[in-house]
This record gives structure tokens, C-alpha cells and sequence, in this order.
């Protein structure tokens, strides 16, 4: 039986797991990121979901960790030898991805986001610009020859909401959703249009200043 390649992606609300049988994606999962999670819980989620979605056909021969999570990056190692019998490749320093890192201090780029760089790279063609809504909102350069140069961190949309109501007495929680009109006539429609229309407006003028400073 052709083994199941998973690749890992811990991030700061999420961790997705993909399985993939060559370059076939065959599962993709998704859970809550949680480092209080001991790895006996983590190995019954991750069987549960696997198992539903691949039955008998699940052989793990191989796999990838990407982490922005240092505490939950060795329980999954961990997990994916103990229980799984696989030791796992961990983006970082030291592996050849192919793409140069023109960075002063490469180490400070998260693995996200250089897995996002080398996933443009190989998909789309360079140059590239790459946003990942997150946790965080990141933006990527990746030049003409092929080397991450630098981008941009901002908070995620989300997060700003949050911090939005956390931080006023008044304001309420709102459903992150498109308002009718940019000019809004309620507390709740102009929080919609801050949120939504106004964080656009974050992503396209980045867009505009990347674009122009790049050339």
C-alpha cells in the first residue's frame, strides 16, 4: 500500500492536517490550536478524523511540521514518532526549501511563511506577492529570481475586531459580515463597515505601496 505523507501546519488559532498520497491531497483536517492539549488527545483527534475521512487506507510513511507554535511544535513531533512511527521534517533553519531567504536575520521569518513563499513559488511563478489572513495578516515578497526579500505583519481581521470591543465600554460584539453601505447608520453597520470595508482598504493600499516600492 502507497503510504500518506501528512504535513502539519501549527498555527496561533489553528492547526490544519493534510494527508497527501503523492501529489494527491487526499484529507484535509482542521482543529483549534491548543498547547494545554496533552498528545494523547491530540493522537485521538487526529486518528478520529483520519480514520473517518481514509479508513483503511491510512499508512503514514512520512511527514512535514510547519510551526508558529514552539510549545505544540514538540508535542507534534512527538506524536508523529511515538504514535505514528514517523520522525517528522521541521520547516526551519538548515532545510533547502529552494528559496533564498534575503533577510538580514532569516531565522526571525516564521515557518509559515516561508512555506506560503516556496508554495507561490512552485504554483504561480515569480515574482509573487502572497497574503495568509491569519491570526496575524501577512504579506510576502517574493522577487523575480526567486528569494523571499521581505513583507508586512498586521493584525488579522479578526484580532483588530477584538481588540476593537476589548479595549471601549460601549461597543458590542458584532458578526464579521459585508455592510450594506460604507456609510453606516447604526453602531453595529459602522463597525461593520470599519471592520470589513476598512480593513479591505489595509490589504489594497499595501498592495499599491508593495507594488510601487518593488517596481
Amino acid at each position: 500500500m502507497t503510504g500518506t505523507l501528512l504535513v502539519v501546519d501549527v498555527g496561533n488559532t489553528n492547526i490544519v492536517v493534510g494527508g497527501y498520497r503523492g501529489e494527491k491531497l487526499l484529507v484535509e483536517l482542521r482543529f483549534s490550536t491548543d498547547p494545554s492539549r496533552t498528545i494523547d488527545e491530540y493522537e485521538a483527534m487526529l486518528r478520529v478524523l483520519l480514520h473517518q475521512k481514509l479508513g483503511a487506507e491510512l499508512n503514514v510513511t512520512g511527514a512535514i511540521v510547519s510551526s508558529v507554535v514552539p510549545p505544540i511544535t514538540s508535542t507534534m513531533v512527538r506524536l508523529l514518532k511515538e504514535r505514528f512511527g514517523v520522525e517528522a521534517l521541521i520547516v526551519g533553519p538548515g532545510i533547502k526549501t529552494g528559496l533564498s531567504v534575503r533577510v538580514p536575520d532569516p531565522v526571525s521569518v516564521g515557518a509559515d511563511r516561508i512555506v506560503n513563499a516556496v508554495a507561490a513559488k512552485n504554483l504561480f511563478g515569480t515574482p509573487a506577492l502572497v497574503i495568509d489572513f491569519g491570526t496575524a495578516t501577512t504579506f510576502d515578497y517574493v522577487s523575480a529570481a526567486g528569494a523571499y526579500e521581505g513583507g508586512v505583519i498586521a493584525p488579522g481581521p479578526m484580532v483588530a475586531l477584538e481588540s476593537l470591543v476589548r479595549n471601549t465600554a460601549k461597543l458590542p460584539r458584532i458578526e464579521f459580515s459585508w455592510p450594506k453601505t460604507v456609510v453606516g447608520n447604526s453602531t453595529v453597520t459602522q463597525m461593520q463597515s470599519g471592520a470589513v470595508v476598512g480593513y479591505l482598504a489595509l490589504v489594497d493600499g499595501l498592495i499599491d505601496r508593495m507594488l510601487k516600492e518593488t517596481g
